[in-house]
């Protein structure tokens, strides 16, 4: 299998009401890469959220007493807090300036996925898509894509560094089910299910960096399972989290 990860440099800077669709088509055809049914494209978060609307001013945000509380041990913007609390529904961890939550989408992750990085405007920070699954939907959509992910860069528990996650999925399965299959020496394979989603966002990312302005890849060469199925089917079960 020949993979090929191209990211795509030449976006400019996304604002609310942008059609996200036609910047990255214009993009793609600016830097002489074609976007089809044999296209798999992974979009940041961060620019889904701009165009979508999904920031906040901290300037208009009052911070609760909790919040205040919980900034004065960390040392973080109150503010900034009372955002990340307003995004929960579940509290995990709040220990060593870190706060761990659970988002309304489900997801776990560090300040409920509020963030301030790659955001014009030290007052302004981004909020994950409301509904992500939706929003890859609409862009593989307009892009005319075979597939569409939408990644988030998350920490992940026993292990140091960051990667590319999908928090939103069209066109392919997220996850792929082996079991019932038998490996290479004729072995059954009883528990074996590939977050394949994720591992797609999680390559699409050496090609995203950050400080590079880098928001879109473009990924040929993958053998995918075409499916109706949501990155939400990557959230764990709670009766089956072994950790709660």
């Amino acid at each position: 299998m020949g993979i090929a990860i191209v990211g795509l440099s030449t976006l400019p800077e996304v604002r609310q009401g942008d059609e996200l669709a036609a910047l990255i088509r214009n993009a793609a055809t600016a830097e002489g890469h074609n976007i089809d049914a044999a296209t798999i494209v992974v979009i940041a978060q961060k620019i889904i959220s701009k165009s979508e609307g999904a920031t906040q001013d901290l300037r208009q945000v009052e911070p609760s007493a909790l919040a205040r509380t919980w900034a004065k041990a960390s040392g973080k913007d109150p503010r900034l807090i009372e955002v990340a609390l307003q995004q929960s529904r579940r509290i995990v961890k709040m220990d060593r300036g870190v706060l761990i939550a659970e988002t309304h989408h489900g997801f776990v992750t560090a300040n409920a996925g509020v963030d301030q990085s790659n955001v014009p405007g030290a007052e302004i920070v981004t909020l994950l898509p409301q509904d992500p699954d939706a929003s890859a939907d609409r862009l593989r959509a307009q892009l005319n894509a075979g597939a569409v992910i939408i990644s988030d860069t998350f920490g992940r528990p026993w292990r140091e560094g960051l990667v590319n996650v999908a928090i939103g999925a069209s066109g392919l399965s997220p996850l792929e089910d082996h079991r019932g299959r038998h490996d290479h020496t004729g072995k059954p394979l009883n528990s074996t299910i590939v977050a394949t989603a994720d591992e797609i966002a999680a390559a699409a990312g050496l090609a995203m960096r950050k400080s590079d302005r880098i928001p879109v890849a473009l990924l040929t060469g993958i053998t995918w399972t075409p499916s109706k199925s949501k990155a939400s089917a990557l959230i764990r079960n709670p009766s089956h989290d072994l950790f709660r």
